[in-house]
């Protein structure tokens, strides 16, 4: 496996372009009720190893406990009552997980929610947004160059 990986910014201080949601898809943040399934989409994601997620009970104790955690940054893709994406960022700018089921990938939810996600730091003042891909995640990495994020570094994920 491949542990290079890539710092993408994207820079807030120019207008943002206005992505249109799915249809059938809504936008929530982050509540307690969505907390597992929430881990369990993550999970889900990070399966190829491409990223680590600790047990349920662990994970959700850090995370809360974070002194950058935000519910308000944490935005859930929601369809038919059941989570498809999720898109969480730390108080810092930086978005840490970015995950689409793989039964909606290609529909537009993850460009959806990367939006949303720029359009937060943007109202809270942010000049940029960061954020680490994969150097191999050639997928992720097309969706983020083409919501106009560049490499300002490679680093060693």
């Amino acid at each position: 496996m491949n542990s290079d990986g890539l710092l993408l910014r994207k820079d807030l201080r120019g207008a943002l372009n206005i992505v249109q949601w799915p249809a059938h898809v809504s936008l929530v943040t982050l509540r307690d009720d969505l907390l597992l399934p929430v881990h369990a989409l993550l999970r889900q994601g990070y399966a190829d190893a491409s990223g680590s997620l600790e047990p349920f009970a662990i994970w959700c104790q850090r995370w809360r406990g974070d002194a950058e955690y935000d519910p308000q940054l944490c935005f859930i893709a929601m369809r038919d009552g059941d989570v498809v994406g999720v898109a969480h960022g730390w108080t810092s700018a930086y978005l840490k997980d970015l995950v689409v089921h793989a039964r909606y990938q290609g529909q537009g939810i993850g460009r959806a929610l990367l939006a949303q996600v720029f359009d937060a730091y943007k109202q809270r003042g942010e000049p940029w947004v960061d954020l680490r891909v994969m150097q191999d995640n050639v997928r992720a990495r097309r969706m983020y160059e083409r919501a106009g994020m560049v490499q300002v570094q490679r680093v060693e994920l």
